[in-house]
């Protein structure tokens, strides 16, 4: 009996070391604020109703304001940022939190590459309705050149009106998309502009401090929901950036720090 148990207690150790030997995603995801908050904030893209509403409602103020828009007897054209304005990339960051990673740009070019992000709700129902109208669509993107194969066969796995050369404008030395605006300008009367970073809107907000830009916010608070149309991102942007300074050298432990430091408390 005595060797019965020793041989069951050495099976029963086996076969937890192969059940512990692959974790599960949630096992691996470290105990720090900014990862855990990657994921709550990609459970709320992926899984709430509301998010899904908020999308439509840019889509369909957007659409209002080309009903109403007489235009200027110019070509009429919109820009549209890529990244969380047409695709949904939470995905990524929730890969990245269970590989305990925040951004990594090889980790992020492995991703555009595999042309796999879904669409926002709405999306597609809107951009084919602005090709309805005769009205071209530049996609005004800060992926990188490396990227355009993967964007456009993005683009065109779900049949997106001007998935091509012409119309996709990447990042060149510069992050800032003004010049890129200015150049769609010169030859088209943009009816409006759409993101979810303030940037893709207007150099009003490029590298800008957190106070100035709400104060360039409340400058051209007329132009929300009409020529600019911003959509919601909890998962990172400018708004995390600014909190920071733009430095992009902290350390994880520090960034968490600084989000504690900000928060209003009681």
């Amino acid at each position: 009996m005595r060797y019965l148990f020793i041989a069951s207690v050495f099976l029963l150790a086996c076969n937890t070391a192969k059940q512990t030997a692959v974790a599960s995603p949630e096992a691996v995801v470290p105990r720090n604020t900014s990862l855990n908050g990657k994921l709550f904030t990609a459970l709320f893209m992926q899984r709430a109703a509301e998010y899904r509403a908020l999308c439509l409602q840019g889509y369909n103020a957007a659409r209002m304001r080309i009903e109403n828009y007489a235009g200027t007897g110019k070509p009429k054209a919109i820009i549209t940022d890529i990244d969380e304005t047409i695709f949904d990339n939470s995905a990524y960051a929730v890969h990245q939190a269970y590989m305990g990673k925040e951004y990594v740009s090889a980790d992020w070019y492995s991703w555009t590459d595999r042309a796999e992000a879904d669409t926002m709700p709405g999306a597609g129902v809107f951009l084919n309705y602005v090709a309805s109208k005769n009205i071209h669509i530049f996609y005004v993107t800060n992926r990188e050149e490396r990227e355009r194969t993967g964007t456009l066969k993005n683009l065109q796995r779900f049949a997106l009106p001007d998935a091509d050369e012409t119309h996709l404008l990447t990042r060149r030395k510069s992050s800032s998309k003004e010049d890129r605006r200015q150049e769609v300008m010169q030859n088209y009367d943009v009816v409006l502009l759409m993101g979810d970073n303030l940037a893709d809107l207007s150099d009003l907000f490029d590298k800008k401090t957190e106070a100035e830009r709400k104060a360039n916010v409340d400058a051209v608070s007329a132009l929300f929901g009409k020529k600019f149309i911003v959509f919601p991102n909890p998962n990172y942007g400018d708004w995390e950036n600014s909190l920071y300074q733009y430095n992009y050298k902290l350390t994880q432990a520090q960034k968490d720090s600084v989000m504690r430091s900000v928060l209003r408390n009681y």
